[in-house]
């Protein structure tokens, strides 16, 4: 199976914002285009949750990453101009070190022992990786839902990384919805009889849990106008059902939620799921700026900015990206406020393709 990722072995040791350490921990990256003599042309993507650093095929990895349409050669981010990397976040088990991997120390996984880990520590391992291919400064940091949260940490903490931001679907800081929704994701694996305290293994895995929190997931990442004008009340064929189950799925929405489930079980590590949704939860801009979120925005300082938010967006609402634009504003950037109507809510960025590519490409090309 083609593998595309590359690694930057983090500082060992390597301090967590709310206590503890990594020792010989790394994060994966992929990489896309060709840098400029002065390596002044790099884009940074930070991913939302679950994502991997594939954003799109390249040589090493022929495979359609998450943003595919959105990466190469005429796209949004035009890989003929700009060298384009994508950095799966600390914590995640798809390349970078994470509550799954061994513990030098023991030998054993971390598990639970892993540090608390916060998106300040994503950002800050993210800004490693960046420094470690020799970039002095960012054209561009993109962050998307909660890589969103970990790109506004990583130009609190680094002042001056990044020429100009966009921001994708995100939050300065998680509303009380968003955080009861991770609340119920995380309680719905934690319950599951073979989460066992972390210690799960081979057929000793939560699936149910993680089958749950996917659900809950998915119900918040779209609208209901799209689930209305998608499923509306359609129920399932007789040969679908099964009536020996009772309260089994009737309709075609609650079949299509077991679909999403079943693809994504097995796919990511619950515990660093948990550690990644409870790092969103307690992530707060205004920790910057003594208690206030305005004040936190006004400590960042880049050139431009591009905030992107969608109307339909329970999770982050658009309010939230409002608010995001103005800060930014306020602390001096030239900022470009784009609200979609997108009917796809929060996954709007992965689907809503021609309104985001028009959007990024725009403001990217101007630039240059």
């Amino acid at each position: 199976m083609a593998d595309a990722r590359k690694y930057h072995e983090l500082t060992s040791p390597f301090r967590m914002k709310r206590g503890g350490e990594l020792h010989g921990a790394r994060v994966a990256f992929e990489t896309w285009g060709t840098f400029t003599a002065g390596r002044d042309n790099a884009i940074l993507i930070l991913t939302g949750l679950s994502p991997s650093a594939h954003a799109a095929a390249n040589a090493e990895d022929p495979s359609p990453g998450w943003w595919e349409d959105m990466i190469g050669p005429g796209r949004a981010f035009d890989t003929d101009r700009y060298f384009v990397i994508c950095v799966n976040s600390l914590g995640s088990d798809k390349g970078s070190t994470c509550a799954a991997s061994i513990d030098p120390a023991t030998g054993e996984p971390y598990r639970l022992t892993f540090p608390e880990l916060s998106l300040e520590d994503v950002a800050n391992a993210a800004y490693e990786a960046v420094a470690g291919l020799g970039i002095a400064q960012l054209a561009c940091l993109v962050g998307c839902s909660m890589g969103g949260m970990s790109a506004l940490a990583y130009m609190l903490l680094h002042p001056g990384a990044t020429r100009t931001h966009i921001s994708v679907d995100t939050a300065p800081q998680a509303q009380p919805f968003a955080i009861a929704i991770r609340s119920l994701q995380r309680e719905a694996i934690r319950l599951d009889p073979h989460w066992n305290e972390g210690r799960y293994d081979g057929d000793e895995w939560p699936e149910h849990g993680m089958s749950i929190a996917r659900k809950l997931g998915v119900i918040t990442y779209r609208s209901a106008m799209e689930w209305n004008g998608r499923f509306a009340r359609i129920r399932l064929d007789p040969e679908q059902r099964d009536d020996n189950e009772p309260f089994g799925f009737e309709f075609q929405v609650e079949s299509y939620l077991e679909g999403h489930a079943r693809r994504f079980n097995r796919q990511f590590d619950p515990n660093s799921y948990l550690y990644l949704s409870r790092a969103s939860d307690w992530f707060d801009v205004a920790e910057y700026g003594e208690g206030d979120v305005m004040r936190g925005l006004a400590r960042i300082h880049v050139d431009r900015a591009l905030v992107i938010g969608v109307s339909t967006d329970i999770l982050f609402p658009l309010e939230q990206q409002e608010t995001i634009a103005k800060g930014l504003e306020a602390a001096g950037a030239q900022v470009e406020f784009v609200a979609l109507d997108s009917p796809q809510g929060h996954d709007a960025f992965l689907v809503d393709i021609e309104n985001y590519s028009r959007a990024i490409g725009g403001f990217l090309r101007s630039l240059l």
